[in-house]
C-alpha cells in the first residue's frame, strides 16, 4: 500500500521579522554614511586662495612682494596677507638710466623666487604689477627717453614671466601717499571693526584712522583724513571705500625731499661756499670718502638750480 503524500506551502516570513531585517539594513546604511562623513570632515578641504605679485620700484632699491587672499571678499574688501618678500639686488630701476636693457633682467632672481612660492597651476592667473615711485619720477623729468626705455625693459621681463602681467608704470605722488596710508591703517586694524568697537566707530563723526608720513629716498608723502577738506587743492583729495565705509583723504607728495635727495640738496648748498675740492660733511661717518662728478650731480632736477662751475668734488666724513 502506497504511503500518503503530504502537500502544502512553506510558512511565510512573519511581518515582525521583515521589519527587523529592514531596520537592520537601514542601520547599516546609517553607519556607513556616518563613517563617510567623518572621513570627509577629517580631509582638508581645498582652499580657494588667490595670489598676486607687486614690485615696489623705489629710488634706491626694488622689492617684490607676494600676497595671498581668499577669493571671497569680506564686505566688498579682500583680506590680503603677505607671504613672501624678495629684495632685488642692485640699485633701483632708475639707476639703470645709462644701461636700460639691464633693468628688466635685474628682476629675474626675485621672479624665480615667486614662482617657487605660488603653486604652478595658478601662475597664469596670478597678476603681477610694478609701480615705480619718486626715483623714476625724477628720471622722467631729467631724461624722459631713458625713463621710457627702463620701463620697456622691465615690462619685457615681466611679460616673459609665467604670470598675468598687469602693467609697469610710474605712479603719482598722490597714489604713493594713498597706498601707504591704506597699508598703515590696514595693518593697524583701523578699517575692520567688530563688536562694541564697531558700534563706537560708527557713532564718531571722524574715522579712527592714523595719518601716514612716508619718508622715501627721493620724496616724502603725507596722507590723512581731514575734518575740513576744501577745494583749494582737489588734486590732493582721494576717495576710497573700504569694508563698506567711505574715506576722503588729503595726500601730498614732496618731490626732492626724500632722505637721499635731501642730502643731495644739502651738498649742493654746501658747494656754493667750498674753497677747494674737499668738502667735510657731518652726515658721513669719519673716514668715509665719496667722489662726486659735478656735471652729473647737477643734472638731477632736485639740484639743477644750484649748479656751479666745478668739475669734481670729494666729500669726506668729519
Amino acid at each position: 500500500m502506497d504511503e500518503p503524500k503530504v502537500t502544502g506551502t512553506k510558512p511565510k516570513m512573519s511581518s515582525t521579522r521583515m521589519i527587523l531585517l529592514i531596520l537592520a539594513f537601514l542601520s547599516t546604511l546609517a553607519v556607513i554614511a556616518l563613517i563617510a562623513v567623518a572621513v570627509t570632515q577629517n580631509q582638508p578641504l581645498p582652499e580657494n586662495i588667490k595670489y598676486g605679485i607687486v614690485l615696489d620700484a623705489g629710488s634706491s632699491h626694488t622689492n617684490l612682494y607676494v600676497y595671498e587672499w581668499p577669493a571671497e571678499k569680506e564686505n566688498d574688501t579682500g583680506v590680503v596677507k603677505q607671504v613672501e618678500v624678495c629684495k632685488v639686488e642692485g640699485p633701483g630701476i632708475s639707476g639703470y638710466s645709462h644701461a636700460p636693457e639691464k633693468a628688466g633682467p635685474s628682476l629675474e632672481q626675485c621672479l624665480q623666487q615667486a614662482k617657487e612660492v605660488i603653486p604652478s597651476a595658478q601662475h597664469k592667473e596670478t597678476p603681477v604689477y610694478l609701480g615705480a615711485t619718486a626715483g623714476m619720477r625724477l628720471l622722467r623729468l631729467q631724461n624722459e627717453s631713458a625713463a621710457d626705455k627702463v620701463l620697456s625693459s622691465v615690462g619685457n621681463t615681466l611679460r616673459s614671466a609665467p604670470f598675468n602681467f598687469q602693467g609697469a608704470r610710474i605712479i603719482t605722488g598722490q597714489e604713493e601717499g594713498a597706498y601707504g596710508w591704506i597699508t598703515i591703517n590696514y595693518l593697524l586694524g583701523n578699517f575692520k571693526q567688530s563688536g562694541w568697537k564697531k558700534l563706537l566707530h560708527s557713532l564718531k563723526s571722524l574715522s579712527e584712522t592714523s595719518g601716514a608720513l612716508d619718508l622715501g629716498g627721493a620724496s616724502t608723502q603725507i596722507t590723512f583724513v581731514s575734518k575740513e577738506l576744501t577745494s583749494e587743492s582737489p588734486e590732493n583729495q582721494l576717495y576710497f571705500r573700504l569694508y563698506g565705509k567711505d574715506y576722503q583723504v588729503y595726500t601730498h607728495s614732496f618731490l626732492c625731499y626724500g632722505k637721499d635727495q635731501a642730502l643731495q640738496q644739502k651738498l649742493a648748498r654746501d658747494l656754493q661756499t667750498v674753497e677747494n675740492s674737499l668738502l667735510p660733511d657731518p652726515c658721513f661717518h669719519k673716514g668715509y670718502e665719496r667722489t662726486i662728478n659735478i656735471s652729473d650731480f647737477f643734472k638731477n632736477p632736485c639740484t639743477s638750480e644750484k649748479k656751479m662751475a666745478m668739475s669734481s668734488l670729494k666729500t669726506t666724513g668729519k
